[in-house]
C-alpha cells in the first residue's frame, strides 16, 4: 500500500504491474488498453487462447504484454499472475443463444458455450483470487454485475436446465458471481467490486456516471458504457479511497448532468454506503 501512495505521489518509480483477465474481451480489453497508456503501470493482458493473444497483437498490442492462461486452470492463473502487484478481473461466462427455442414461451434457449456460470464466476474467479494472493497482490479489481440482490433475475435463467427429478444445473449467473465477491471480500486482499449495469458499446468520456448500491436506482440510466466502466477499474487502482468499497456504477444520457472527470468525488455520491451482502442469495 506504501508503494501505490508513494508511486501516486511522486510518479512511476517503478511501474505497478498490473494483470487484466479477459483482456481479449470487450471490457477487459478497454481496461487492459488504457492502462498500457499509463506510464505508472506495466500491464499484463491474460487471454483464454492463442487465437485472443494473436488478435492483440495484430492490433499493435506488444506480444510480451499479452499471457495466455485459461482462468479455469488454477495452475495455469497462478503462474501468469505470479510476479504481479494487482489485478482487474474482467472474465465472466457469455451466453449465447444455442439455437433452440423454448416450447413454452417461444423464446431462444441461451447456453455458455465457453464455460458455466460456475465455473468460470465462481471457480474461475477463485482460482483468480487465489493467485493474486499468493503473488502478494495489494490490490484486486473485480467487475461483477448489477441484479445481485434478486434471485429471480432473468439472467439467472440463462443457461439453467430442468433435470427430471425437478432440480436445476447451471446458469444462475449472479449467484456465483456474488459468491466470487463475497470470497474476495473474505480473503484478506485489498479489493474493490464494481457492479455495472447493462453495458453499452458506444464511446466512454461522454456522460455522467452514478453510483449507487444494492441494485437500486433513483437517477440515471441502467446502462453504461463499457469504456466507462474500464475508466472506474483504472482509477480505482490509481485512487486509495476506492480500496475496501463495493458499489454499482450507471450512467445519466449523454447530453445530461455533467460529464464525471473527476473520480476521487465520485465516490462522495456513496454517502459511506457499500454492497449489503445479506441481501439477496449467492450460490
Amino acid at each position: 500500500m506504501l508503494r501505490l501512495s508513494l508511486l501516486l505521489l511522486v510518479g512511476p518509480l517503478d511501474a505497478l504491474r498490473v494483470a487484466v483477465t479477459g483482456a481479449g474481451g470487450q471490457t477487459g480489453q478497454h481496461a487492459f488498453r488504457k492502462l498500457l497508456a499509463l506510464p505508472e503501470f506495466e500491464p499484463v493482458g491474460i487471454v483464454r487462447s492463442e487465437e485472443s493473444k494473436a488478435a492483440l497483437v495484430k492490433s499493435g498490442v506488444p506480444a510480451d504484454a499479452v499471457t495466455v492462461a485459461d482462468v479455469t486452470d488454477e495452475a495455469a492463473i497462478a503462474a501468469a499472475l505470479a510476479g504481479c502487484d494487482a489485478l482487474i478481473i474482467g472474465t465472466s461466462a457469455k451466453p449465447a443463444p444455442s439455437g433452440e427455442t423454448d416450447e413454452s414461451t417461444g423464446r431462444p434457449i441461451f447456453g455458455f458455450p465457453n464455460g458455466q456460470p460456475e465455473a468460470v464466476d465462481w471457480l474461475g474467479q477463485k482460482s483468480q483470487i487465489d493467485g493474486a494472493k499468493a503473488a502478494g497482490a495489494i490490490h484486486v479489481v473485480l467487475c461483477s454485475s448489477m441484479g445481485g440482490t434478486d434471485p429471480g433475475n432473468m439472467l439467472n435463467a440463462l443457461g439453467r436446465e430442468s433435470l427430471p427429478d425437478g432440480s436445476t444445473k447451471g446458469g444462475d449467473i449472479l449467484l456465483w458471481k456474488r459468491k466470487a465477491e463475497k470470497y474476495l471480500i473474505d480473503s484478506g486482499v485489498p479489493f474493490t467490486i464494481v457492479h455495472p449495469g447493462g453495458l453499452l458499446n458506444e464511446p466512454g468520456g461522454k456522460r455522467q456516471l452514478v453510483l449507487g448500491v444494492d441494485d437500486e436506482r433513483t437517477v440515471g440510466e441502467r446502462s453504461i458504457p463499457r469504456e466507462d466502466v474500464a475508466e472506474v477499474l483504472v482509477q480505482a487502482l490509481r485512487i486509495p479511497a476506492y480500496r475496501g468499497r463495493s458499489f454499482d456504477l450507471r450512467s445519466m444520457n449523454e447530453g445530461e448532468g455533467a460529464v464525471t472527470t473527476d473520480f476521487a468525488a465520485l465516490l462522495d455520491e456513496l454517502g459511506g454506503r457499500d454492497c449489503d451482502y445479506s441481501l439477496g442469495k449467492m450460490a
